[in-house]
């Protein structure tokens, strides 16, 4: 590839990746974003804006009120909009599609610092250990705080994922395209509105899910569950993996998620049957 080129494609880059700033952190920048079509759509990690609303500031340095309009914790994704339609969308590429070795572009914000550019290459796709049955497109390429939210892109300038998080080693991981398309065209997938932590039961090859944080007005709220209580069973199934609960829920959309779990001395076996909601598709 010419380098011209390369100088074209990074600059479209940077002209679609925002700095996203969001409640006390304005001060220092929380993240990046994506602009996405039509032009005033913004796609970002929800780990990056945690309230229902933010400010984005553009590359030409332009600033706008943004709403959220989408959110989904156990994706991390977030979708934000603007009261313009002008904005420089990117294109996208199917993660699915990617193979080792090819040139990666991440754009964001580390540190507050506009448009940094870093390049490297696909490592895999794929999950990691560690960390779940999730895919992420694994880059060796140099992300730090502030890179959140942005993209990652081939060669062409087409998003291949949404950076998310590094590993030790310095590996970068971004949520696939398909993954953030999926989002952004289906909505969000439901979620209880809890954190867990995984914990050793006595039986073998089985956890438990201690609940750590329920959230206010969520569904395991209003279906009555506690900090400290320690789920068992989703659907009759005991856990053996802590992403047995989000497949659980993948599987309940639309019809009624049961838990067991144990509460106060854990000697009884509660149940608790709660509705989950089934997004509502649109025209891709």
């Amino acid at each position: 590839m010419q380098s011209a080129n390369f100088g074209d494609i990074a600059e479209k880059i940077r002209r679609s990746t925002v700095q996203v700033l969001s409640g006390s952190r304005r001060a220092l920048g929380a993240g990046s974003g994506v602009i996405c079509a039509p032009g005033d759509v913004i796609v970002t990690n929800a780990h990056v804006v945690r309230e229902s609303t933010a400010r984005i500031e553009l590359w030409d340095g332009r600033s706008f009120p943004a709403e959220v309009t989408s959110r989904d914790v156990r994706a991390d994704l977030v979708m934000l909009k603007v009261n313009t339609a002008d904005l420089p969308p990117l294109s996208w590429r199917s993660a699915s599609s990617v193979r080792p070795g090819e040139l990666a572009i991440a754009v964001g914000n580390p540190l507050g610092f506009l448009g940094a550019l870093s390049t490297g290459v696909v490592h895999a796709l794929g999950r990691v250990p560690g960390m779940g049955a999730r895919t992420w497109v694994q880059a060796a390429i140099r992300l730090a705080p502030g890179n959140s939210g942005g993209p990652l892109a081939d060669a062409k300038g087409r998003v291949i994922g949404i950076n998310t998080a590094v590993v030790s080693g310095g590996l970068a991981l971004a949520i696939p395209s398909d993954s953030v398309l999926s989002f952004l065209y289906h909505g969000a997938r439901p979620a209880l509105g809890i954190s867990v932590r995984p914990v050793a039961l006595n039986a073998s090859n089985k956890i438990g899910l201690l609940v750590l944080e329920v959230v206010r007005g969520s569904l395991a709220e209003n279906a009555s569950l506690l900090i400290g209580d320690l789920l068992i069973a989703a659907n009759t199934r005991s856990f053996q993996a802590a992403d047995d609960l989000s497949e659980a829920i993948d599987e309940s959309e639309g019809s009624i998620l049961r838990l067991r779990f144990l509460r106060g001395d854990r000697r009884t076996e509660r149940e608790v049957s709660i509705p989950l909601p089934k997004p509502e598709r649109e025209a891709a």
